[in-house]
């Protein structure tokens, strides 16, 4: 199955999941994955949100973009992986002045 994100209507969120700023996503998903192209605006971020029944692979195409998991801080740059594991949380931020992308995947577990 190929995905063309071209073809997938594009989301603005305010306060995703919590947080504060625009989020910009274009979302694929069915019961078991949730694919993910998004743009996070400067200055914006995800709320913290656990994993309880899944996991979270962020691949970071321009960053950097810093996370918060399990009370530690890490930056990960464009190339790099986030990975947030069944049973932990995490949240996500963009502390600079231009946008980021990432592509994610939410694998459920159950």
């Amino acid at each position: 199955m190929i995905i063309d994100f071209n073809s997938v209507d594009e989301q603005k969120i305010l306060g995703f999941k919590g947080g504060h700023g625009e989020v910009i996503t274009r979302n694929v998903v069915d019961e078991k994955c949730k694919i993910m192209l998004t743009t996070l605006k400067p200055g914006s971020s995800s709320g913290l949100h656990p994993h309880e029944q899944n996991s979270e692979v962020i691949f970071v195409l321009e960053g950097p973009i810093t996370f918060y998991i399990d009370g530690t801080t890490e930056i990960a740059q464009s190339g790099q992986v986030h990975y947030c594991p069944q049973g932990h949380q995490h949240y996500m931020e963009n502390l600079t002045d231009h946008d980021v992308k990432y592509f994610a995947l939410v694998a459920e577990h159950h």
